[in-house]
C-alpha cells in the first residue's frame, strides 16, 4: 500500500490525467451506447407471474401496461357536451400516440360502467402496447402531457398508473445537491480549510460520476433496476465522501506530527487506507450478498450499488494521495501551519473532550454497556409488527397528477379500483370454461370485493377481473388475495381441469413481499458470516466478530423499528410529506440490512483497526481501547454527521420509497456512530480485556493472515523540512 500511495504521490499528474481520461471514456462510450435500466419483476413459480405468463398468451394487448385518466366536473355531469367534445378529442389524439394500443373510452357501449354513479367523475383506460418497464419514458410523457391540456375551468383531468409514475419519478439531483452542501459545511468546521473541504468532495464526485456511467453500461449485460443510479447517489456520496475524510484527517495529523506532507500522504494510506480497501470490501461483500436471493431485480440494485462503492474505494486510494501530492502544506489551514511553524509538531493526540469521554466510557464500561443496549432495544421494539408490503400513488406528493388521479378515482369508485385483481385461467374445455363463469357469480358474493367484470375469453385461458373493497395497500386486500388463493378458487377447480392465477400489481407486490421473507434470515446468515470470517482474519480475533455481528444486528432492529414507527405507525409522516401511513416497501430490508452491515462494519474497521495498533505496541488492553476511542471518535462522528445529512437529504425527493431508505439509512447510522461505536463497543472491550484478542493457536497457524495495519512503520522524517514549509507558506 506504501508503494502504490508513494507512486501517486510522485506521479500525481499522471494519476490525475488518468481519472480524467476514464470519466471521457466512460462519458463517450454511455452517450453513444445509453442505459437500458429495467423494472421487469419476475417471480418465476408464483401465482401472480402466471397470470401475467397467461395473459401474454391468451390476451396480447392486454399483457401492455393499463394506465388511467380520469376527469371531474366541479358541477353538471362528465356527458354534458362541451365536455364530452373536449375529452374525446384527447381521447382521439393519445390513442393515436406512440406506444399506445388502445383506449377504453367512458362515451363507447363497452366502457359505460367507466362512469361513476353521480356523472361527475369518468375513467378512460389508456393500453400501452409493452409493459411500463419497457415502455419509452418520452413516450409515456407525451401521454401526460395530452390529456393534462383537456384540462379547463371546472374540468379536472390526472393521470395515474404504473407508467405514468415511472415517467414521472422526481429527479433527486436537488437531495443529492443539499446533500453536498451540508457535507461541505460539516467537513469546513471540521478542517477549518477550503481545500482540505474540497478533497473528499472531489472524490466522491469523481467516483460517483464514473460509478453511475459505468452503471449505465452494465445494464446492457445484466438486468439493472431504473432505481439503481438513486441508490447508487445516496451510497456513492456518504461512503466517498467518508472513506476520503479518515484519509485526509490521518494525513493533516501526520503533517502536524512533524512529517512532510510526501511521507504523511504514505503514511496516511499505509494506516487508514488499508482500513479504506478493507471496509470498502466488506461494503462490497454485503451489497453482493443479495444475490443469494435469486431475484434479478434485488440482484442488480445490488450489483449496481457494489460498482459505485468499488470506484469510491479506488478514488480514495489512487487519485486522492494524487490529490493530496498537489496541496503539499495546503492541507492544513494557514492558522495550522502558523502554529506548527511557532510551536513545532504535536504528537497524533485529541481533543480534551474526546479524551475525557474515552476515560469516562473506561471507568463505567457495565452501566454505560446495559444503558446503551436498552436504547437499542427498546428502538427495536416497533420491528415485532413489520409488515411488507409496496406503497402506491397515495403516497406520492399530494400536488402531482398521479396522486390526484388515485384519488379521483377511489372517490368515484371506491378505493379497491386503483388495485384490481386480475384472475387468469386455463379454460381448455367448455367445462373449465363453466366453472371459471360458475366462480365469477361466487366473486360477487364473497366479502372484501366490490365489483367483478364478466369472464372475459381469449386463446385456452380466460380473465376475470376484480375489484377489492379495499385499497391496494390495505392489509385486509393480502388477505382478500389469501383467502382467494387458499379457499375460494380450489373450491371452484374442484372437479375439473380449470387452474386459476390471480395476478396484477397488487398481487405481484404481495408475492414479492412473500417470496423475500423467508430468505432473509438466509441473506442475514450469509452476510454476518462473511463478515466475521473477515473480521477473523484481519484482528486474529474471535470475540471482536463475534461483538461486531451482535451490534450490526442490533443496528439494523433499532433502524428498522424506527422505520415502522415513521412509515407502518405513520408517526410524523404529515411533517415529512412523504403520504399516508402503510406497509414497509417488500424490498427494503434486503436492500437497507446490505448496506447497514457494510457501513456498521466501516466503523467497525475505523475504530477496531486503530485500537489494535495501539495494542500492538503497549500490550495494555485498557489503555488500547481508550487511545483508539479518543483518536477515532471525532472522526467517526464527523463521518457519521456527514452520512446522516446526506441521507436525510433524500427526504426532500418527496418520493416514499427514497424517505424510506433515506430515514433508514440516516437512523442506522445516527445509532451506530453515536451510541454503538461510541458508548456500547469500547465499553464491551474494556469488560472484554485480553479476551478480545484472543486466537486458538491452531486455527492462528492455519488462517492466512490479512492485516490492517502496516508490518512496518517508515520512520518519521526530521522535523525541519515540514516545519521550514511551513514557514513559507505561512507567509502567503
Amino acid at each position: 500500500m506504501a508503494t502504490m500511495a508513494r507512486w501517486c504521490v510522485q506521479r500525481r499528474a499522471w494519476v490525475l490525467i488518468g481519472w480524467l481520461a476514464l470519466l471521457a471514456v466512460l462519458g463517450v462510450t454511455g452517450r453513444a451506447a445509453g442505459s437500458t435500466y429495467s423494472d421487469a419483476l419476475t417471480l418465476p413459480g408464483t401465482g401472480s407471474t402466471t397470470a401475467q405468463n397467461l395473459l401474454e398468451q391468451a390476451f396480447p394487448g392486454h399483457a401492455g401496461d393499463q394506465d388511467t385518466i380520469v376527469w371531474r366536473t366541479s358541477s353538471g355531469s362528465v356527458s354534458a357536451p362541451a365536455v364530452r367534445d373536449r375529452i374525446t378529442a384527447m381521447l382521439g389524439k393519445v390513442a393515436a400516440a406512440p406506444a399506445v394500443a388502445s383506449v377504453i373510452s367512458p362515451y363507447s357501449a363497452r366502457g359505460a360502467p367507466q362512469v361513476s354513479r353521480n356523472g361527475q367523475i369518468a375513467y378512460a383506460t389508456v393500453v400501452f402496447d409493452a409493459p411500463q418497464a419497457s415502455l419509452p419514458v418520452p413516450d409515456v410523457t407525451r401521454v401526460v402531457h395530452l390529456a393534462e391540456a383537456a384540462r379547463a375551468p371546472g374540468v379536472q383531468v390526472d393521470i395515474g398508473g404504473p407508467a405514468v409514475e415511472n415517467a414521472l419519478r422526481p429527479s433527486v439531483g436537488i437531495s443529492a445537491g443539499v446533500g453536498v452542501i451540508a457535507a461541505a459545511i460539516v467537513l469546513f468546521i471540521a478542517f477549518g480549510s477550503l481545500l482540505a473541504m474540497l478533497l473528499p468532495l472531489a472524490i466522491a464526485i469523481f467516483a460517483l460520476v464514473s460509478g453511475l456511467m459505468a452503471t449505465g453500461l452494465l445494464s446492457h449485460a445484466i438486468t439493472i433496476p431504473s432505481a439503481a443510479p438513486t441508490l447508487g447517489i445516496l451510497i456513492g456520496l456518504g461512503v466517498g465522501i467518508d472513506y476520503a475524510l479518515f484519509i485526509v484527517t490521518r494525513h493533516r495529523n501526520n503533517i502536524k506530527a512533524g512529517m512532510s506532507p510526501q511521507d504523511a500522504a504514505v503514511r496516511a494510506l499505509n494506516t487508514s487506507g488499508r482500513a479504506v480497501l478493507f471496509a470498502g470490501t466488506t461494503v462490497c461483500i454485503a451489497l453482493l450478498g443479495m444475490l443469494v436471493l435469486r431475484i434479478g431485480y434485488i440482484s442488480g440494485l445490488g450489483i449496481a450499488a457494489a460498482v459505485t462503492v468499488l470506484f469510491t474505494v479506488a478514488a480514495a486510494t489512487t487519485l486522492l494521495p494524487a490529490l493530496l501530492g498537489f496541496l503539499g502544506m495546503r492541507v492544513l489551514s494557514r492558522r495550522e501551519r502558523r502554529r506548527l511553524a511557532a510551536d513545532g509538531p504535536a504528537p497524533d493526540g485529541t481533543s480534551g473532550a474526546w479524551t475525557r469521554l474515552a476515560a469516562f466510557v473506561q471507568r463505567h464500561p457495565a452501566p454505560l454497556a446495559a444503558a446503551a443496549a436498552t436504547v437499542m432495544l427498546i428502538l427495536a421494539i416497533p420491528v415485532l409488527s413489520l409488515r411488507l408490503g409496496s406503497s402506491d400513488a397515495a403516497n406520492d406528493p399530494a400536488s402531482t397528477t398521479t396522486h390526484q388521479a388515485y384519488d379521483l378515482l377511489a372517490t368515484g369508485f371506491g378505493p379497491g379500483f386503483n388495485g384490481p385483481l386480475e384472475l387468469a385461467g386455463t379454460t381448455s374445455t367448455p367445462a373449465d370454461a363453466v366453472a371459471f363463469a360458475r366462480l365469477a357469480g361466487t366473486l360477487r358474493t364473497e366479502p372484501g370485493i366490490a365489483a367483478v367484470s364478466a369472464p372475459v375469453a381469449g386463446h385456452g385461458a380466460s380473465l376475470i377481473s376484480v375489484i377489492p373493497t379495499t385499497s391496494p395497500e390495505a392489509k385486509a386486500t393480502s388477505t382478500l388475495i389469501s383467502q382467494l388463493r387458499d379457499t375460494v378458487i380450489p373450491a371452484a377447480e374442484h372437479g375439473t381441469t380449470l387452474r386459476v392465477y390471480v395476478g396484477g400489481v397488487t398481487a405481484v407486490n404481495g408475492d414479492f413481499a412473500a417470496v423475500i421473507a423467508p430468505k432473509l434470515l438466509i441473506f442475514i446468515g450469509v452476510i454476518l458470516v462473511l463478515g466475521f470470517l473477515l473480521l477473523t482474519l484481519a484482528f486474529r480475533s474471535l470475540l471482536i466478530p463475534a461483538v461486531a455481528a451482535v451490534m450490526n444486528l442490533l443496528a439494523a432492529a433499532a433502524s428498522f423499528g424506527v422505520l415502522v414507527a415513521v412509515f407502518q405507525y405513520g408517526w410524523g409522516l404529515r411533517i415529512l410529506n412523504l403520504g399516508q401511513a402503510g406497509p414497509i416497501e417488500s424490498f427494503l430490508p434486503v436492500l437497507m440490512l446490505a448496506v447497514l452491515f457494510g457501513l456498521s462494519m466501516d466503523y467497525e474497521v475505523f475504530l477496531v483497526s486503530r485500537i489494535r495498533e495501539e495494542w500492538a505496541t503497549t500490550g495494555d488492553n485498557h489503555q488500547a481501547v481508550r487511545t483508539g476511542q479518543a483518536t477515532t471518535g471525532r472522526v467517526i462522528i464527523a463521518a457519521a454527521t456527514i452520512m446522516i445529512l446526506v441521507f436525510s437529504a433524500f427526504i426532500l425527493s418527496g418520493q416514499q420509497i427514497i424517505g424510506e431508505i433515506g430515514i433508514g439509512l440516516a437512523a442506522a447510522v445516527l445509532l451506530d456512530a453515536f451510541l454503538l461505536r461510541t458508548v456500547l463497543v469500547p465499553a464491551v472491550m474494556h469488560l472484554s480485556g485480553r479476551a478480545n484478542w484472543w486466537l486458538p493457536a491452531w486455527l492462528d497457524r492455519i488462517l492466512p493472515h490479512l492485516s490492517i495495519e502496516p508490518a512496518t512503520q517508515p520512520p518519521a522524517p526530521p522535523t525541519s523540512a515540514p516545519a521550514e514549509a511551513t514557514h513559507s507558506q505561512a507567509a502567503r
